[in-house]
């Protein structure tokens, strides 16, 4: 079975204003480090992006994109405007650049959608000299039609790396109260639903926002739920929700350290020509196995993209 990790970190993913110059450069860590920056910086060209602020977002991210160092600091990904906005060509004109990773594709409801913004981006790409397919895709599901083609969209397009989940534009699809109750409950089975299409097409899955930036007690047991789902990683709106999403999105150190005990036990066994395999009294089987290495992975993959950034992990 193949990884469905993504190609890059994607623990914490943050929306950063398009039309903020010093947000821009904080999140991309663009003249200066930041002291906790995401893996992943979505910067916003529409919901966080006034109607009248539109060609300066895209003027200052055309600006800004070029500058990015590649493999230094977080993936610069862009939310472009919603595919049947009528600004997609203004949106891509502006930002496909080398320096862009990824697109983030918001209000998706059917896999023609993605479809038709690979073919732009693939103009796109070899207009601006760009590897073919070098852009990747994270569409994001906010509706209950996207939710039920979400399988068909995950799999509609070998651009996409993660399916994102948009929990507060899909609860008012649904008309939920804005108030979050009962560690957010009433969304469980969507987001659950949301992992699941993402996984069967081997993508990762990236939860929705906690809302409340004061509420860190809150953003914890969220992130928490979010994990015990099946989420890759969370999208954030504010610099002081990073920290916790990340310590929550990476391998504990209780988690790494018996992770090692698994495989080294595995290894001595095989050694020995041992067919069946115990630790502390509980049979190893091939997934417990398997899972063992994907947290040491895990664990090596936060500690390049610490390293990347010049930081220290905690892991």
């Amino acid at each position: 079975m193949e990884p469905r990790a993504a190609e890059i970190l994607m623990r914490s993913v943050m929306f950063v204003p398009g039309h903020r110059p010093r947000m821009i450069e904080r999140a991309l860590g663009l003249g200066g480090s930041s002291a906790e920056t995401p893996d992943v910086a979505i910067l916003d060209l529409e919901d966080g992006v006034p109607p009248a602020e539109k060609a300066n977002a895209r003027s200052l991210l055309a600006a800004a994109l070029p500058r990015q160092e590649s493999g230094r600091g977080p993936a610069p990904y862009v939310r472009i405007n919603a595919i049947s906005s009528g600004e997609l060509e203004a949106d891509l004109a502006a930002v496909v650049a080398r320096g862009l990773q990824g697109i983030v594709a918001p209000k998706v409801d059917v896999p023609a959608e993605i479809e038709l913004l690979a073919r732009a981006l693939e103009a796109r790409e070899a207009a601006a000299r760009l590897d073919r397919g070098s852009i990747r895709l994270m569409p994001s599901i906010e509706s209950a039609k996207g939710l039920l083609n979400a399988p068909a969209i995950a799999a509609c397009s070998d651009r996409i790396v993660a399916l994102l989940f948009g929990a507060e534009d899909f609860a008012l699809d649904l008309g939920l109260p804005a108030r979050r109750e009962g560690e957010a409950a009433d969304l469980a089975h969507a987001r659950a639903s949301v992992v699941v299409a993402a996984v069967a097409a081997r993508k990762a899955a990236i939860d929705g926002i906690w809302p409340d930036i004061v509420d860190a007690d809150g953003l914890r047991r969220d992130a928490l739920r979010g994990r015990r789902l099946g989420f890759a990683g969370k999208s954030c709106i504010h610099p002081g929700q990073i920290e916790t999403i990340n310590e929550v999105f990476s391998p504990s150190e209780d988690e790494v350290a018996y992770a090692a005990r698994v495989l080294e036990a595995y290894a001595a066994a095989r050694a020995r020509g041992d067919g069946a395999l115990a630790l502390d009294g509980k049979l190893l089987d091939p997934p417990i196995i398997e899972r063992a290495r994907r947290t040491l992975d895990a664990r090596d993959a936060v500690a390049r993209g610490a390293a990347a950034r010049g930081a220290v992990t905690k892991t």
